[in-house]
């Protein structure tokens, strides 16, 4: 007499295996999708914070209103057509200053940005519109970013992440700030 629970060995495999990996694969790419995802960066243009070819968790933005000065953002840059990892220094409808020495005024408040190592003599000044953002690399001196772009302002839209956990080199395993 055959044992009636007994699974086919087809039966057993696709639920012991395919299953399981399947499930696993659905969830991975949700969570790719719709939470977090893993960048390398190209450049030294966040160094010291970030170094060429760092590894990164970004975690995606939804809402745009938990945005504050100081985050590093992944966006999209339609002018050069590219993603780029940045740090806000300017939020919607401020003015922000940058002085022949590097500093940094904030609606005339100076912005003390430990972060900069290598700040650039460059002066420019922007007035932020609603809805957008500035954002500079923290290497001033090595850095192609807002003060150099025809439009230099960041659109809501157009930010995809907030980079949250350095993940490789594992010997800087950690948060960034």
């Amino acid at each position: 007499m055959e044992n009636s629970n007994a699974k086919s060995p087809v039966i057993k495999f696709f639920l012991d295996w395919v299953v399981p990996i399947g499930a696993a694969i659905i969830l991975a790419a949700l969570i790719n999708k719709f939470v977090l995802y893993k960048v390398s960066v190209p450049t030294e243009s966040m160094y010291p914070t970030i170094k060429k070819g760092d590894q990164m968790f970004v975690t995606k933005i939804y809402n745009y209103k938990n945005i504050k000065r100081g985050d590093i953002l992944v966006f999209y840059s339609h002018e050069l057509n590219d993603l780029l990892i940045k740090r806000v220094v300017g939020l919607p409808g401020e003015s922000v200053e940058i002085k022949d020495n590097g500093d940094v005024y904030i609606n005339g408040t100076y912005l003390a940005e430990d972060y900069v190592k290598n700040p650039e003599n460059k002066s420019a000044s922007f007035k932020i519109p609603e809805g957008k953002y500035l954002m500079l690399g923290d290497n001033r001196a090595n850095s192609e970013d807002a003060r150099y772009w025809n439009n230099p302002y960041i659109d809501a839209k157009d930010i995809q992440g907030k980079a949250r956990v350095m993940v490789y080199p594992f010997n800087r395993i950690g948060f960034l700030k």
